[in-house]
């Protein structure tokens, strides 16, 4: 058990480090702690609601369950608890912010799905579970914060963002889920598919960096 839960949250942390340091204006550790534990504790309602729907209903077609039952479902639980908690904080101050505080609330949830999974399955799933699952997790987590980034930086715009930050995550999982459940070959495309993601969230977050470097004062920045 020690062995699943070491492999099932170490890829997250190692990913949430690499985020945060990449941050010029650090975070308080104790917010991202808690938006972490956060992102895992959703994990529970999502799995009832999941439970409840597949023992209530037969044959769902693979694009309902890889969009609706899946990825519609767990990205608007992330949405909505960082809108909750974490979207009128003080601590939520530039672009970058959203980055932290989704990719934590992401990769909280991709850890405690990783551990129940490495615990049902066995430990010799860890690294596939690390090269796919997780790492898809905190793309979505980096694409949400982005625009949930914008959003607060942009009041005028507000609206638009906010809905970017939903739906284009959602988006980008149900096709992830809709090459696992319904596609043959599907490691090669997948590979493919989360290569382009990567580079677009990578995009994302060097232009978020970018532009708190650009906006806030000196004095701010490596506080």
């Amino acid at each position: 058990m020690i062995a699943a839960l070491s492999a099932g949250i170490a890829p997250a942390v190692a990913f949430m480090t690499f985020i945060y340091l990449r941050d010029r204006i650090t975070e308080p550790i104790w917010l991202i702690a808690r938006m972490f534990v956060t992102g895992a504790l959703i994990v529970l309602p999502i799995m009832f609601i999941q439970y409840g729907i597949h023992a209530e209903l037969n044959n769902i077609p693979i694009i309902v369950e890889a969009f609706l039952f899946s990825a519609f479902l767990e990205e608007f639980f992330k949405w909505f608890m960082f809108m909750f908690l974490i979207y009128q904080h003080d601590e939520f101050d530039n672009h970058y912010d959203g980055i932290v505080y989704a990719s934590a609330i992401s990769l909280g949830f991709a850890s405690l799905e990783n551990v129940f999974y490495l615990l049902s399955n066995g430990i010799e799933f860890a690294w596939m579970r690390a090269l796919y699952p997780v790492s898809s997790h905190a793309l979505f987590g980096i694409i949400m914060g982005y625009y949930l980034g914008k959003a607060k930086m942009n009041s005028k715009y507000k609206g638009r963002y906010l809905t970017t930050a939903f739906v284009l995550p959602f988006l980008l999982h149900g096709v992830y889920n809709y090459i696992l459940l319904g596609l043959n070959q599907f490691i090669i495309i997948l590979s493919i598919f989360l290569a382009g993601v990567w580079i677009f969230a990578i995009y994302r977050l060097k232009h978020a960096r970018t532009y708190d470097i650009r906006f806030l004062p000196d004095k701010f920045i490596n506080k």
